[in-house]
């Protein structure tokens, strides 16, 4: 055997080989597909579950993700965040005043006086 001849060439391993390297070929692309295709619907199931009231939103947002990528970003919040809950803390957020800087204001000024 010299170094420039190839082991297997020309025989029966060399076909074996290639076919188990077409078979790992395709099989490793349908469990990338498959991958893909489970996380892209990862916000409808999310809907599903929680029974959410925008499922028909969600759906055509995902089904349109397919395409416009930032769409499904956009899928995934709305089927992740509950709107509601959201709102209301931000309401309470916007509500709230802030008793400990006035308190510590009203402090100084009479320690100043």
């Amino acid at each position: 055997m010299s170094l420039i001849s190839m082991p297997f060439v020309d025989s029966g391993v060399d076909t074996a080989l290639h076919g188990v390297a077409a078979v790992v070929m395709v099989v490793t692309v349908a469990a990338a597909a498959f991958g893909f295709w489970k996380i892209h619907e990862m916000p409808i199931n999310k809907a599903h579950k929680k029974q959410h009231q925008q499922i028909g939103l969600i759906t055509a947002l995902t089904w349109i993700g397919f395409v416009w990528h930032w769409v499904w970003v956009i899928a995934v919040m709305v089927a992740f965040v509950d709107g509601d809950k959201a709102l209301r803390r931000i309401r309470d957020v916007w509500r709230e005043k802030e008793p400990e800087i006035e308190s510590s204001i009203t402090q100084e000024e009479q320690n100043n006086a």
